[in-house]
């Protein structure tokens, strides 16, 4: 229920934004001085605001794929229109205390800050596309085998959907597969709430089949691989059970993905991977989760013990049950500035490295993206881990 109690704060900050771009407009005279030309404008201005609720009313297929998008991209440049003007205002507050007088050439602050918008904008929007490689390495003081060293790939939030097809998938395969990893894994948030909205799945489980690695591929699910409806980001509330569909699990297989559902695997007969279901939505079939301590029952804890799970937590009760490793996403990095400086006070670990006792931790920044399709502050990226066991 939180988008039907956001949608009128979210229009009210629209209106208030409509308002500063039409007097910043006045300006310049000319005319921006007509009614005539101001109700257009305020028409045009609407079209990308009230897209994502023109979505949620249309069927599947392109003209719902064309207004997702449009309110994607504006939900980013809404965001930054705000900070900038905010900050300009800010700054102008402390320039009337110091100096005494007010900053005459409105103009011109205003001009500065939609050149900032749109070249903030333009620079998200390049960013999200490109795919980086973060590399890791650390040490497991465990035998595993025969094995002196495994090289892991990591991927996670690919948040297939409108934001997110084949053109970056296509990336993405091309990235894990140069790394040459032996096992590919990746931490949930496959999907995006819809599986309709994936387009062409057949072509995009075949580029995913392309994935190569000596031990396979695995993955877990996150909280946006179950069927639900979204409107910018926030969910309504219908009383049911959110879970993933039988069309999720059948693309993966199509895809050549083992999915882990509350269970491990004896890889090479050297190390366990364990794939947890999310902790507020397991998926279909499964009503609560392992603990911590129940996942590990049963294994044998002098080999390497290596859980996947999509939302970083849960630390300390997998490193107490003999957990060695746990490789996350979910966080994004907090995906657009400042939501990176805040992420880092919501999680223990919200991107990067951690070690918990003798528990070795990885968050990914993902390689999708959810609500605006942007990135500033964060990368898009694959994780190349290398593990040492002695």
């Amino acid at each position: 229920m939180s988008a039907v109690y956001l949608a009128p704060v979210y229009l009210c900050m629209n209106l208030f934004l409509l308002f500063r771009i039409m007097r910043w407009l006045r300006l310049f005279g000319g005319i921006f001085q007509k009614k005539s030309v101001c109700i257009g404008f305020s028409l045009i201005f609407g079209v990308p605001v009230l897209a994502l609720g023109i979505a949620w009313f249309c069927p599947q297929g392109s003209v719902r794929k064309m207004f997702l998008l449009l309110g994607n991209y504006w939900l980013g440049i809404f965001l930054y229109s705000l900070l900038i003007m905010g900050t300009a205002d800010i700054l102008s507050f402390f320039h009337y205390v110091i100096v005494k007088r007010r900053w005459k050439n409105k103009a011109l602050a205003g001009g500065i800050c939609a050149v900032l918008v749109i070249l903030i904008s333009i620079w998200g929007i390049f960013q999200a596309q490109v795919i980086h490689v973060t590399p890791y390495e650390f040490t497991i003081e465990k035998k595993a085998g025969k094995m002196d060293s495994l090289h892991i790939i990591l991927a996670s939030d690919l948040h297939l959907g409108y934001n997110i097809g084949y053109s970056h998938m296509k990336k993405m395969v091309e990235k894990i597969n140069e790394q040459n990893g032996d096992i590919v894994v990746i931490a949930g948030d496959i999907f995006d709430n819809d599986y309709g909205a994936v387009f062409n799945p057949e072509s995009l489980a075949e580029i995913l089949r392309g994935i190569r690695s000596k031990y396979g591929v695995y993955a877990c699910y996150g909280n946006h691989d179950v069927e639900e409806k979204i409107l910018a980001g926030f969910t309504f509330h219908d009383g049911q059970k959110k879970e993933s569909s039988s069309e999720m699990d059948c693309f993966l297989e199509k895809a050549g993905i083992r999915l882990l559902k509350d269970e491990a695997v004896l890889i090479n007969k050297s190390f366990y991977l364990y794939g947890r279901p999310d902790a507020q939505r397991p998926g279909r079939g499964i009503s609560m989760r392992k603990t911590a301590e129940e996942l590990t029952k049963g294994l044998d804890l002098t080999k390497p013990v290596l859980v996947l799970e999509h939302e970083p937590g849960d630390f300390q009760a997998l490193s107490d049950a003999g957990a060695d490793a746990v490789l996350c996403g979910h966080t994004h990095d907090g995906q657009m500035f400042p939501g990176n400086l805040i992420t880092g006070f919501l999680w223990e670990n919200s991107y990067g490295y951690l070690r918990k006792d003798s528990l070795h931790t990885i968050v990914t920044s993902g390689v999708g993206l959810f609500g605006p399709n942007m990135r500033v502050g964060t990368i898009a990226e694959i994780c190349s881990i290398r593990i040492h066991f002695v």
